[in-house]
């Protein structure tokens, strides 16, 4: 068995035989089953009748060559109106098969009845039957029946037969595949990418871990083993690629499988879902390689869509950072509700223009603004404010790398602490209904400085919520890491293993918490449609990873063997970093929500006049260079902050 996958960047002219019917499909059609017709009413007559000398006069002249033209007719009209003409036949199947099943039966209902019809009548009224349907035998009839279909199925499926098994096929430059799975995704796969016009691949087996799919074969491929035995075949068949097409697998276990493959050194492809195939939404021309998301994503997230458009449908919705990673999915997603007017604001001209580019496009009917703003510039945030009104602000703006706070702590006191401030005023001043700080799970039992910084502003929202004077509703909502965040570890790996190694992980027990990106957004709006103001969210986060498996899962999808062809190096943990981070801390009061993955942490908040204080304090030292004394102003108001690994002078 053959398979090709399409291929973009590499088009041979297409094969004669396609390349001429594509030209003049209709026409060439018309011919061919003209003749098929023929055919077929021949092939009746010649069983029907004595094929003998004397007497093919008789039959061949009398019968045949009379009916003929009128067979002819009524067969082309009825199949053109089936639409067989325009049929491609490198796509024959089972549903064409019956389309001329019916075809060739309504044809022979046309011509049966009349001729029926105008035999007996004549009879009724003592009258000999007309000249043209005299003696006319039935038989004929039933017989080109049957001819009509085998011949013209024959030829359908024949030219199918030829293209995609007959032809003959170079084989240089074609992958060896093996496919994980033998199901109903399979077959289609199998199916799809034989109809290809690019010889690509060639498939050499299937692999199951199913008791009954064993042995089983589908279109002339074989289930070969388990996927346990996917090394041992892999050196046997010397198979060059391996495509997942399992689209209802769980990540657990497609992470079982890259594990299985991890020493045989082969790049790996995943389908859409069986689904997309199916509609024919997509093509298996667009089959893609396996990336990390696709091991640490989660489950589809079902969200009370009717709440989220309460929150958003029709309302100005400014966010700030909008051209981050995580501000940028806030902007998608938002957009799908429908808001009134969507307000970017960023410090970063590229990533504002890019995001806003991408909005326009994708989002046409949304009114966009977008707004070059530094949050540290508090009378800038209050023109801007001022200006448009918004009546939710999603803060996504922030400094995140621990590190590089750690060396930089008056920035983070800067931007985390004094622009959060800034925002968060302005909704005051200016009559916002809803405020969303996006937090993070570093802030539970900081051990860094932005840690630290983000649990100041978690602070200061949750005090500054039902003051008198300020009718915003404040919220934060807490998650961990997000795989393919600017600057993140997923990213940084790829960079690593892209430069040939080595990859560098801190520590052998690291471990973070991920979600997607989407997910992340989508929950945030979630949680921020359910509140009521003053919560701090709690987004589940599921299991955590341990980074060096990350990084062994990531080395082995990019068809390198971890420890061989790329090594792993360890470097220590880097300033401000836990080993573990927490997603709650001991003694918190954590209460559900109407969904799943989102919870509240009751703590009591803090009071208003020691917030106060406290941000006055830390005010004076955002231009500080004295690290120290940055520290030390941070353990006043969070003292559960324990700096870990300070950085060396």
């Amino acid at each position: 068995m053959n398979a090709q996958a399409y291929n973009d960047s590499q088009v041979p002219e297409p094969h004669w035989l396609r390349n001429l019917f594509a030209q003049h499909r209709a026409a060439i059609s018309i011919i061919i089953y003209t003749v098929l017709f023929a055919m077929a009413l021949l092939l009746a007559h010649l069983v029907r009748f004595d094929i003998a000398a004397e007497s093919q006069d008789k039959w061949f002249v009398g019968r045949f060559l009379r009916m003929l033209p009128l067979f002819l007719i009524v067969k082309l009209v009825v199949f053109g109106l089936w639409k067989q003409f325009r049929a491609d036949w490198m796509y024959a199947g089972t549903r064409d098969v019956v389309n001329i099943l019916l075809a060739s039966f309504c044809s022979f209902a046309v011509l049966y009845i009349p001729i029926y019809i105008f035999y007996h009548l004549p009879i009724l009224f003592d009258r000999q039957p007309l000249m043209v349907f005299s003696g006319y035998s039935r038989g004929v009839m039933l017989l080109d029946f049957m001819g009509t279909v085998f011949l013209v199925c024959t030829a359908r499926l024949g030219v199918r037969l030829y293209l995609e098994e007959l032809r003959p096929v170079s084989l240089e430059g074609i992958k060896r595949v093996l496919i994980v799975g033998a199901g109903h995704a399979a077959e289609v796969v199998i199916r799809e990418i034989n109809r290809m016009t690019v010889d690509r691949y060639r498939v050499v087996g299937l692999v199951d871990d199913g008791p009954g799919k064993q042995k089983l074969s589908i279109h002339g491929v074989s289930v070969l083993g388990k996927t346990k035995d996917i090394p041992t075949l892999c050196e046997e068949h010397e198979v060059d690629e391996i495509i997942i097409s399992i689209p209802s697998a769980t990540q657990k276990e497609l992470r079982r499988i890259i594990e299985v493959c991890s020493g045989t050194k082969l790049k790996f492809q995943s389908l859409p879902s069986v689904g997309d195939l199916i509609d024919g939404k997509v093509t298996v021309s667009q089959i893609r390689p396996v990336d990390i998301e696709d091991l640490l994503g989660r489950e589809t997230v079902e969200l009370d869509t009717d709440a989220i458009g309460r929150f958003v449908h029709d309302r100005r919705v400014l966010i700030t950072g909008a051209g981050g990673s995580i501000g940028s999915e806030m902007c998608r997603q938002v957009c799908h509700y429908t808001p009134s007017r969507l307000i970017l604001v960023e410090q970063a001209e590229t990533p504002l223009f890019d995001i806003e580019n991408e909005l326009r496009e994708t989002f046409p009917d949304i009114p966009l603004t977008a707004c070059i703003c530094d949050i540290e510039d508090r009378d800038r945030v209050g023109a801007v404010w001022a200006q448009h009104r918004p009546d939710v602000v999603v803060h996504a703006a922030a400094h995140k790398h621990v590190p590089l706070m750690e060396r930089n702590a008056c920035e983070a006191v800067k931007n985390n602490i004094m622009g959060t401030k800034n925002v968060a005023d302005a909704c005051c001043e200016h009559g916002v209904a809803e405020f969303v700080l996006i937090s993070t799970d570093k802030a539970v039992n900081p051990s860094s400085i932005m840690g630290a910084s983000k649990r100041v502003a978690e602070l200061y929202t949750q005090a500054l919520n039902g003051q008198t004077d300020c009718r915003t509703q404040f919220k934060s909502v807490r998650f961990g890491n997000v795989l393919g965040s600017s600057g993140s570890v997923v990213p940084t790996f790829r960079k690593m293993i892209a430069a040939g190694g080595p990859v560098c992980v801190t520590h052998p027990e690291m471990q973070r918490y991920f979600m997607t990106i989407p997910e992340a957004a989508q929950l945030v709006l979630q949680a921020a449609a359910t509140g009521a103001g003053g919560e701090i969210f709690l987004l589940d986060m599921g299991e955590p990873v341990k980074i060096v498996d990350l990084a062994r899962q990531m080395i082995t999808l990019s068809g390198f063997r971890p420890g061989e062809d790329i090594d792993i190096v360890f470097t220590g943990i880097r300033p401000g970093e836990k080993l573990f981070e927490e997603l709650r801390t001991d003694g918190e009061d954590i209460r559900p929500t109407v969904h799943p993955k989102v919870s509240i942490w009751t703590a009591r908040p803090p009071k208003w006049q020691d917030v106060q204080e406290a941000i006055e304090m830390l005010a004076d030292l955002k231009n500080s260079m004295d690290r120290d004394a940055v520290v030390a102003g941070l353990r006043k108001i969070v003292p559960e902050y324990s700096p870990l690994n300070p950085p060396a002078n």
